[in-house]
């Protein structure tokens, strides 16, 4: 029985770019938030009802779905076309194989890094709300634990360091920048592991950016905020490119 939203969604196939069409349309559906990750499209029978299709037309477009990553092919009683995070796996796979592999320069990581963190810690203090705030002051509690606690707590420090950056791009509330952030916290470890050798004096440094950071949040600071986050990123990229020079020497 087709759903309403199912009939309301797609349209018959134009029959001259019959395949093409049927996978810019479900693409289109699944792109623009029509169908989530989990989600089920129509049965392949609903489909072909829908699309004016045959069988081989549709299961061709399926496949190349598919092979896209938006959509997974389940097979049994409750099986069918199921729409799945595939892309984004794979897209953060991608970049931290090239940051694993430092397929992308120490200079292009920091000119993005002050780049997208001004902005996204600016956007962040402009959208904060009374339990945004509390959680960020929760993971600066906790930094401050660890950097109390000296260089033995360097990387449980870094890791809190980590989940403040994606809190601030969660509070954006912007899918992209969320996913960016994700995708280059996740992955960035093995710069910090080479570049950025534990030291008090930069933990105590990290501490105090967090803490003011959060200051310029809780203020509505956007300005502030911003630029904060981006004299963070220049202060500790100067740092990985003095270690980077002196492993080269």
């Amino acid at each position: 029985m087709l759903k309403k939203k199912d009939r309301g969604t797609f349209r018959a196939a134009r029959q001259s770019r019959i395949f093409q069409d049927v996978v810019d349309q479900i693409q289109e559906a699944i792109m623009t938030g029509e169908f989530q990750t989990g989600d089920m499209l129509p049965s392949e029978r609903e489909m072909r009802e829908i699309f004016h299709v045959s069988r081989g037309t549709l299961r061709e477009a399926l496949r190349v779905l598919e092979q896209k990553g938006l959509i997974e092919i389940r097979l049994g009683v409750s099986g069918g076309a199921m729409v799945t995070a595939a892309m984004a796996e794979t897209l953060t796979e991608s970049l931290g194989l090239m940051l694993r592999f430092r397929k992308i320069s120490l200079d292009h990581l920091h000119e993005f890094r002050e780049d997208i963190e001004g902005i996204v810690t600016a956007k962040a203090a402009e959208r904060a709300v009374a339990e945004d705030v509390l959680r960020l002051q929760a993971l600066v509690g906790e930094a401050g634990r660890h950097a109390a606690g000296g260089i033995g707590e360097w990387k449980a420090f870094l890791d809190v360091d980590k989940k403040f950056h994606q809190a601030l791009a969660r509070i954006t509330g912007n899918p992209i920048y969320i996913f960016i952030h994700t995708m280059v916290h996740d992955n960035i470890q093995p710069y910090y592991d080479t570049f950025l050798p534990p030291d008090d004096r930069r933990l105590r440094e990290n501490f105090q950016d967090l803490a003011d950071i959060l200051d310029a949040v809780e203020k509505k600071d956007a300005d502030r905020a911003g630029d904060l986050a981006r004299k963070h990123i220049v202060r500790f990229s100067a740092y990985m490119r003095d270690q980077h020079r002196d492993l080269r020497e």
